[in-house]
């Protein structure tokens, strides 16, 4: 199981799916790191010669930001926005959704369990 940015692929998937289990590496740039490593994309990281590992590895760890770097950098943009108050920042801070999405209903991924509130009863005209 070759390890790459501080991550164990797993060495039973093919490469570029192997490759997606680091964070901050999809399909696109799994691609492209392994057409550039001259690695076939089919490969399986358990076929990966020495060498192709390690042209995998430098390439991940010095053209890209992944895993705990890319983590960071995500926190301090979300932190820099709440600090300017902006209203992205503003729904960060309130944990609503950031992109325009409507909150009447939905939205409970960020919203979280619903807590019921006690004497509000829908009037049968409201849907």
């Amino acid at each position: 199981m070759p390890r790459i940015a501080g991550v164990d692929v797993p060495d039973h998937k093919r490469g570029e799916i192997a490759l997606t289990e680091i964070y901050g590496v999809g399909r696109s740039r799994a691609n492209n790191v392994l057409k550039e490593a001259e690695v076939s994309v089919d490969k399986r990281p358990r076929e990966w010669s020495e060498s192709e590992t390690k042209k995998v590895r430098r390439i991940i760890e010095e053209e890209y930001t992944v895993e705990g770097q890319l983590r960071t950098e995500e926190q301090m943009n979300i932190k820099r926005l709440m600090d300017i108050g902006c209203y992205r920042g503003k729904r960060h801070r309130e944990g609503l959704p950031v992109n325009g999405q409507r909150t009447r209903t939905n939205a409970r991924t960020r919203k979280g369990k619903r807590k019921t509130v006690a004497g509000r009863k829908q009037s049968k005209d409201k849907k």
